[in-house]
């Protein structure tokens, strides 16, 4: 199981991604506050955070990455102990990974004017080939 995005933490601590961010960061909380289903030893479970503590904090110093980190942290481990944990930790990533949290985000516009040719608009091309030769330009 890949851990959860620091950036992604940290974007949805802060508020990011409106009403669906905060229920994103909400669902988290209630995953982080089941109680365990441990597989491990119980010594184990005594020594390690359960993700509370590291996601009350986060959520109190939200743009702190380092917060974040300690808190994915401790979920990784949690999920590595538990199953069910894993399982609904997994579920929730899928979902979060949905929120828009403006981390990479671009803006493409065009307007005004006569364009001629090709317009490409995106974000983070890479392997492009274009075998069209260019359009020539007359002046007017």
């Amino acid at each position: 199981m890949d851990p959860v995005s620091v950036t992604l933490l940290v974007a949805l601590a802060g508020g990011a991604g409106g009403e669906v961010g905060k229920q994103a960061w909400t669902s988290l909380g209630a995953l982080v506050r089941r109680p365990f289903r441990h597989t491990g030893e119980s010594h184990q479970i005594r020594t390690m955070s359960s993700g509370e503590a590291e996601l009350v904090a986060l959520q109190q110093t939200p743009a702190d990455p380092a917060m974040a980190q300690a808190l994915s942290t401790a979920l990784a481990v949690r999920a590595a102990l538990d199953p069910d944990f894993q399982a609904g930790l997994q579920q929730w990533q899928e979902q979060a990974r949905l929120v828009r949290t403006g981390d990479g985000e671009t803006h493409n516009e065009i307007s005004g004017g006569t364009f001629n040719g090709a317009v490409l608009q995106g974000r983070d091309f890479n392997g492009l080939t274009f075998d069209t030769p260019p359009t020539p330009r007359t002046t007017p």
